[in-house]
């Protein structure tokens, strides 16, 4: 699949087959990922690739809107940022986020973004608990580094 297709095939899917993904290809698409543009070349951007079925399932919980799709994903990569290495962390993660969506296209799975970054975790109280404390939470991020996104990646259920 030549560039121009991958940008016309990516969309976003919410339902997933209960198909594996190889450890190989998600390695790849990190690999894909770590290649990608940053201010300054600064490679602020870090990666976790989950596919623990529990853990897919408490991430799946991070918000009570718009992440529930993380449950049937067979695997998700979360963004991170390290904000120690620039201030413009949230834009090379967003970038970051953008080639893994494109290579998990050319590898004939699909994905779908979930926003984490400012966030709450419940809609109706804004200044509760963000979805961002309680991924780093969740996952033991390390002072420092920022959650960003989680990618739900897998084979679509349909076509």
């Amino acid at each position: 699949m030549d560039f121009l297709e991958v940008i016309e095939k990516r969309h976003s899917v919410r339902k997933y087959s209960d198909r594996p993904v190889d450890k190989e290809i998600l390695d790849a698409i990190v690999r894909v990922a770590q290649a990608a543009p940053s201010s300054r070349n600064s490679r602020s951007s870090c990666f976790m690739i989950i596919e623990d079925r529990d853990t897919l399932d408490a991430l799946s919980k991070m918000r009570d809107y718009g992440s529930a799709l993380l449950s049937g994903a067979q695997a998700a990569i979360v963004v991170l940022g390290d904000e120690s290495k620039t201030d413009l962390w949230v834009d090379n993660c967003a970038i970051s986020s953008t080639f893994i969506q494109l290579t998990v296209t050319a590898m004939d799975l699909c994905s779908c973004w979930v926003h984490i970054n400012g966030r709450p975790r419940l809609k109706a109280e804004p200044e509760g608990e963000s979805a961002e404390e309680y991924v780093a939470g969740l996952l033991g991020v390390k002072d420092g580094l920022r959650p960003y996104c989680a990618i739900a990646i897998g084979y679509p259920a349909e076509e």
